[in-house]
């Protein structure tokens, strides 16, 4: 996939001084026979690499992801957010993780949902992605109870037993290694804490998934092009939705990761899952 230099170094130069992660320090790794290999969209890539293509994708995109969002899901992006505020159940003065929380839509709801007496995590992998967010939630005047924090959903830096609700949106299908990533969110939650997957999944209805995968892989790259200057990012968005495990799957990786009572609902005819489970 091509990257974009100069608008990747433009970006990395406005960015805040963060502990610095793999994603940045990491060289291009070549495939051998004994690397494991894993999915970057259609491409198979060295696991060690697929966390800098990643980043490189938001470090392009992060600039105008909140437009791209409305333009790409005709603003139903909101709906699907509200189902998940909803099916939540936190409550005043509770602590949450929004993990691969990016530009904050989830961060700012919950801030003013657990009060003074709570508190929210902001955390994402990626400087770029933070930085926007930050700014954004700031200039909206959330702060207070929101701390934000670089971090690898793999290996979350948190304490065991520290969260009531774990929230990941549109960001699982980017990790590496999902299963580990299930089994670190499962650690930091508390006793009868919940994890919410917001995703894109597969539809349904078989017509209404002939004309996603077409708007999906023939629209949305070159509404990208236009807007963001570059199609390839949103070319591996579409592809790497079309990777994601289905409903059922992703059901099983839960339960595979010790969560309980794990159930999804479809919304906009299974285009996006939510799914749900606790830890008990």
């Amino acid at each position: 996939m091509t990257s974009h230099n100069n608008t990747h170094k433009k970006q990395q130069e406005n960015a805040p001084h963060f502990a610095q992660t793999d994603v940045e320090q990491s060289n291009a790794v070549p495939i051998d026979n004994e690397q494991e290999t894993t999915h970057f969209g259609f491409q198979t890539v060295a696991k060690a690499e697929k966390q800098k293509l990643v980043a490189n994708v938001f470090h392009s995109v992060a600039g105008k992801y909140d437009l791209m969002n409305d333009l790409l899901s005709f603003g139903i992006h909101r709906v699907w957010k509200r189902f998940t505020i909803d099916c939540s159940g936190v409550r005043k003065g509770q602590k949450v993780l929004d993990l691969a929380g990016g530009t904050g839509d989830f961060s700012a709801k919950f801030s003013r949902i657990v009060g003074e007496t709570g508190q929210v995590i902001l955390a994402d992998i990626n400087s770029s992605m933070l930085n926007v967010g930050r700014e954004k939630l700031r200039n909206l005047g959330v702060i207070g109870n929101i701390n934000y924090v670089q971090a690898n959903a793999e290996t979350l830096p948190f304490a065991d037993n520290t969260f009531d609700c774990v929230i990941i949106s549109f960001g699982l299908r980017n990790v590496t290694d999902k299963d580990k990533a299930l089994r670190s969110m499962f650690r930091v939650l508390k006793p009868g804490g919940r994890l919410l997957v917001l995703e894109f999944s597969k539809p349904i209805l078989d017509p209404l998934s002939k004309i996603y995968n077409f708007y999906s892989f023939n629209i949305l790259p070159k509404i990208g092009e236009v807007v963001v200057n570059d199609g390839d990012s949103y070319r591996y968005l579409a592809e790497s939705i079309r990777m994601h495990p289905k409903q059922e799957d992703l059901k099983t990786m839960m339960e595979q990761a010790r969560f309980e009572q794990v159930s999804y609902y479809n919304l906009s005819a299974g285009i996006v899952a939510l799914h749900r489970g606790y830890k008990f």
